[in-house]
């Protein structure tokens, strides 16, 4: 059969199973371009060096078509590719809790007819060197597939299983010894096969778990004792590798050249066209948003036929890096709105990839973490190489075609004016006349002038305070002998309250509950929203902003501050008398500008705390052993007046595992929670299932809320104030897209004379805000709390 017949065949196999998976399980944008890009590979190799290997039978010359074996190789590797795309699936969409009977069924095809092809080859005399390598390069492919798709049960170091191959490969690349031919030996084919059925009984979940851990160690081991044993025969034998380079045989470029030049020509316009293309919003990232005509590639067409060669080369080389760090800014952009709600700023975030990093090992562990952090670099590697090498070689293509090239760019550039001018659409609203890489680039230059204006006005801001100078003796006078408590929730975000998106779980039920039991106990509550300056995350941006109230809003400012000498909540009731203390349950690192800033007495984090507990996720220990810890540390004793900031963290992502209330006097050194976490939700069987993400961050809340209302009834006194407020929304899978900022607060107090003295705020009794609540900057806080008790501050009422 003719090569361009099997090339032509093994794409239409391609399509129409990638087609029927679309239609069955159903396929992410993302599953479809893993999906075709891997099942272009093996039809490139097929293209390139199909049946060219020297033939076994006696006296038969090599023949260029592709044998009867590679064909069943092709058909292998085409189902591998259906089986990336499925594992892209499971992990763009989130559903890699249960196995999939079209990947399970898939793989076990392909393992059926590595058994077929070599057969083939020598009942039909075409033993190739080709068609062993094609061979096992399809194998090494389908278990890596497998690996990653094991990744999320089993653990990151089932990766090992699938990248061992490559990594031997690479050392090859280094290591010229390590590319000497190997002797045919039979264990390997048994040994890659062995880990083929213990990575598809994986990916299937058919025994029990340790069975399965069991079987993956042991092909772990074949594999390691394997190629151990192939490294140690090429060292030994490694001075009789020539070292003289091969000469180049030049050949006339034949049908399957040409074939696969058109090939890689596509791929590099596919790829540049979706660079193009992209989005920065995920919920956007739509097979739709490819129907359009990106002005940006217009642009390389046009300068490919106007320039000569070099200056040619020289701008589609500079233009490829231009249009790989806009990708890279899209992607960045994709994470920062699904976790914080807004794009990335090149001013400000530059400096948050090693605490991001910290945060993600912290949450899935450091092996997990440290896979994420390498995948992350190798993207961003493979686009700053990958882009320009497209583009270069779309502009090279238009050069060496100009008679054809210059009508199509002609033409695109005529539709791209009327589109544009009409104003044509795609379904999601989008432009057919697109240039959202020019936006993208544009607001990213009018992001970071803006945000250096910003900056220049903080630290004008920072000297003008006109609290300042109040003295002692007139400062919060309206507190005089009350314990003051700042209890900040983390993400309690006004999402709780509302009851949207499967966020609200009894919160708001649990909140008029709560206002009936407190006020059963003589307490009475005063609630509203403050907006805060930061979503999804960065708690210490909104911590400061409400202590020193100045808008916080990245780590330039929040720097800026603690190298100032504002000041803030904590130093006004330090020098007003209180004895000032902070809590970090689920710190454990020393925090030297609590004391040098903020001014606190004391800090208490996690080690200091007593707990023996198992960790909650991101928190250290669970809430209620924290708030025990306050009450046991702090207010319990005979003491002056305190003021104390807690910091309560239960309802931190990852949102499992979570903790469950036990009877207080049994809290002890928190051992009594190890069987609550043994049966808790872990994190992969919740964010194997996103949908349930927003129910589970709920119950966070309802838990540390139910905490606090029976810390107060447990504990609290005459001279209790509590200041409960959350620091900023849940990342957007809970609140959603482009969600407010706004955040509940409430103050809660027995002594009437407390709520009475704000009054004026007109804010909503009880500890649920409701829809009509007065909203305000989380940084008019400071002033608006130290005015109203200290009658004599200026502006107080």
């Amino acid at each position: 059969m003719h090569r361009l017949a099997v090339v032509a065949g093994g794409l239409t196999g391609l399509a129409a199973l990638l087609a029927a998976l679309a239609a069955g399980p159903g396929l992410t944008p993302a599953a479809w371009v893993v999906g075709a890009a891997c099942g272009l590979v093996p039809n490139l190799a097929i293209a390139r060096g199909g049946g060219r290997a020297d033939r076994r039978r006696s006296g038969e010359a090599a023949g260029e078509a592709p044998t009867p074996a590679d064909l069943v190789t092709l058909t292998r590797a085409v189902l591998a590719s259906g089986v990336a795309a499925l594992v892209a699936d499971s992990n763009a969409s989130g559903s890699t809790g249960a196995p999939s009977v079209a990947l399970v069924g898939l793989t076990v095809v392909a393992l059926l007819l590595d058994a077929v092809d070599g057969r083939v080859a020598r009942r039909t005399g075409t033993v190739s060197a080709f068609g062993a390598r094609f061979d096992g390069e399809t194998d090494a492919f389908l278990i890596l597939v497998l690996s990653v798709y094991a990744v999320p049960r089993y653990g990151a170091w089932v990766l090992a299983i699938g990248l061992v191959r490559y990594v031997f490969w690479l050392a090859g690349r280094v290591l010229p010894w390590l590319r000497a031919p190997l002797p045919a030996r039979d264990w390997r084919k048994v040994v890659a096969a062995f880990a083929g059925v213990a990575l598809t009984v994986a990916a299937a979940g058919i025994l029990p778990r340790a069975v399965t851990l069991g079987a993956l160690v042991v092909a772990a081991l074949f594999l390691a004792e394997s190629f151990g044993r192939d490294v140690l025969w090429l060292w030994r034998r490694r001075h009789e590798v020539p070292t003289a380079a091969p000469q180049r045989v030049v050949r006339p470029a034949g049908p399957g050249r040409r074939v696969a030049r058109v090939l890689l020509d596509v791929i590099a316009l596919l790829v540049v066209w979706a660079v193009l293309l992209a989005p920065t919003e995920l919920p956007a990232l739509t097979p739709s948003v490819l129907l359009r005509i990106p002005l940006e590639l217009l642009v390389v067409g046009a300068l490919a036929l106007a320039l000569p060669t070099r200056p040619r080369r020289a701008v589609a080389g500079v233009l490829g890096v231009l249009f790989a760090l806009v990708m890279i800014v899209k992607l960045l952009d994709m994470g920062f709105f699904a976790a914080l709600d807004r794009p990335f700023n090149p001013v400000t975030d530059l400096g948050l990839f090693g605490p991001v990093f910290a945060l993600v090992r912290d949450t899935v562990g450091r092996v997990a973490g440290e896979v994420v952090g390498v995948a992350a670099l190798l993207v961003v590697v493979g686009l700053l190489v990958g882009v320009p090498l497209s583009v270069g070689r779309i502009s090279s293509v238009v050069s060496r075609h100009r008679r054809q090239a210059t009508p199509v760019v002609a033409g695109l550039t005529a539709l791209w004016v009327v589109a544009a001018a009409v104003g044509w659409q795609v379904d999601t609203g989008e432009p057919v006349a697109a240039a959202s890489s020019a936006r993208v680039a544009a607001g990213q230059v009018q992001l970071a002038v803006t945000t250096l204006r910003g900056e220049r006005r903080f630290v004008a801001a920072l000297t003008r305070d006109p609290l300042r100078d109040l003295p002692a003796d007139r400062l919060l006078t309206g507190l005089s002998g009350k314990d003051v408590v700042v209890a900040v929730v983390e993400s309690y975000g006004r999402v709780a309250v509302d009851g949207t998106k499967g966020a609200d779980a009894g919160v708001r039920d649990l909140l008029r509950a709560g206002t009936r039991q407190l006020r059963s106990a003589g307490y009475q509550s005063r609630s509203a929203f403050l907006t805060s300056p930061t979503f999804g995350g960065h708690s210490w941006l909104a911590h400061s902003t409400l202590q020193s109230g100045l808008w916080v809003t990245d780590e330039g400012r929040y720097g800026q501050l603690l190298g100032s000498d504002r000041m803030t909540l904590s130093r006004f009731f330090h020098r007003a008398g209180w004895r000032t203390v902070a809590l970090q349950p689920s710190d454990g690192e020393p925090w030297p500008q609590g004391r040098a800033f903020y001014h606190y007495d004391r800090i208490y984090d996690g080690p200091q705390l007593g707990y023996r507990g198992p960790r909650f996720g991101f928190s250290l220990m669970p809430d209620q052993f924290a708030l025990e810890a306050l009450h046991r540390e702090v207010l319990g004793p005979a003491r002056q007046p305190v003021f104390a900031q807690i910091e309560l963290a239960s309802s931190h992502t990852p949102w499992a595992p979570l903790p469950r209330l036990v009877p207080w006097d049994r809290l002890g050194d928190g051992a009594v929670f190890g069987p609550i976490h043994h049966r808790a939700q872990g994190i992969g069987q919740l964010w194997d299932h996103k949908e349930l993400v927003p129910r589970a961050y709920a119950r966070s809340i309802h838990y540390t809320l139910t905490s606090l209302i029976q810390y107060v009834e447990r504990y609290g006194d005459d001279d209790l104030v509590l200041v409960l407020l959350g620091d900023h929304q849940p990342a957007s899978i809970v609140s959603g897209y482009h969600a407010s900022h706004q955040v509940p607060i409430t103050v809660i107090a027995s002594d009437p004379t407390v709520l009475r003295r704000i009054d004026g705020w007109h804010w909503q009794r009880g500890l649920l805000p409701g829809s009509g609540a007065p909203v305000w900057p989380m940084d008019a806080f400071r002033d608006r709390f130290v005015r109203a008790y200290s009658p004599t501050a200026p502006g107080a009422p």
